[in-house]
């Protein structure tokens, strides 16, 4: 198995690399590629030292199996027929193919065979927060389908790559010296803040971020579910979190959403409110699973229920994701 990872520098490749060594996923080869401002630098794996390539258009991905990356939407969209002209199966963490029709969107847990069905070569990884809310979602549609969503998600520093998550650390610092903060990846301070705005707006007035948790989700559950999002960027670290709202065909009780979650795959169920016991960021980070609390029925809809989920951006809503998608297909023979 010869595997690639474009963007290796980055707080997702890097992320591939420790999720692969945790799952001991089987490399035979592994060939490292990144900007010309990351070509040369050097990172262990299983007690190998690799060298950034830099990416460059031409044959260099001949030979590879399976290709992760996450070097943003446009070097996706320049790179594509290089990394997949050779046959490379190419699992990209960006937004450039999500919504492209020959394209499959996948969360394992919730439309892993749609893996199989990949016309250019390329299977696309969700966004973060949307891969979080269909796991959990997954299991409430085996009861009763889902009709509607509302979800406000709490998204952390790490949504916006590892120097958002310098910034935020680096601005606490700061204001406890008396200085004033430097803001340079979001709009405003996010330390001691919130700011209600993930992405670009768009004309309907939600932003791309929300509107992307309304599209991908219908595309992944092959289904007419509607969904509204409010996006939050929170001064978290890492891990988001996610306030969800859902209205079903028909009322599901407490105790049937309980088991569907405890016998969902990829769910962790946290919820014992009498005891303090519920999913928070700071305890499921570098976590794989997505965990569950504070479920009750919506007192404002009989058909309707109300949950906390949280998961860690980087692992499950990245780079985690994306290697399960792989294993999938080895499991299914689809690679060698």
């Amino acid at each position: 198995m010869k595997v690639a990872i474009v963007g290796a520098s980055g707080a997702v490749g890097q992320e591939f690399l420790r999720v692969l060594a945790e799952r001991n996923f089987p490399i035979d080869e592994l060939v490292l590629f990144g900007s010309s401002r990351s070509a040369g630098t050097e990172y262990e794996f299983r007690g190998k030292k690799y060298t950034v390539k830099e990416l460059k258009h031409g044959d260099d991905f001949k030979g590879v199996d399976i290709a992760f990356t996450s070097a943003g939407a446009s070097t996706s969209k320049e790179f594509e027929k290089d990394i997949t002209k050779y046959g490379a199966v190419m699992i990209d963490n960006s937004s450039a193919f999500r919504m492209d029709s020959d394209v499959p969107l996948v969360v394992p847990e919730v439309n892993a065979e749609d893996a199989l069905n990949r016309p250019r070569g390329v299977i696309a990884n969700p966004n973060c927060t949307t891969i979080q809310m269909v796991v959990a979602l997954k299991a409430i549609e085996g009861i009763s389908h889902i009709k509607r969503v509302h979800v406000a998600t709490y998204q952390a520093a790490s949504g916006a790559g590892a120097a958002a998550m310098d910034e935020l650390a680096e601005q606490y610092a700061q204001i406890v010296r008396g200085e004033e903060p430097t803001v340079n990846k979001f709009a405003y301070q996010l330390a001691y803040n919130l700011i209600p705005q993930v992405d670009v707006f768009t004309e309907n007035g939600y932003t791309k971020e929300e509107m992307k948790m309304y599209h991908e989700t219908q595309k992944i559950m092959h289904s007419n579910i509607e969904v509204s999002a409010m996006c939050v960027r929170v001064p978290a670290l890492r891990a988001h979190s996610e306030a969800i709202w859902v209205e079903t065909e028909r009322p599901v009780s407490v105790a049937e959403a309980h088991k569907a979650f405890i016998n969902a795959e990829g769910i962790v169920l946290q919820d014992e409110p009498e005891n303090k016991v519920y999913p928070m960021p700071l305890f499921v980070a570098n976590e794989d699973p997505v965990f569950v609390g504070r479920v009750r029925k919506d007192i404002s809809n009989p058909n309707g229920l109300s949950f906390w989920c949280v998961g860690d951006q980087i692992k499950k809503g990245a780079a985690l994701n994306a290697v399960q998608i792989a294993e999938y297909l080895i499991k299914a023979g689809d690679v060698k």
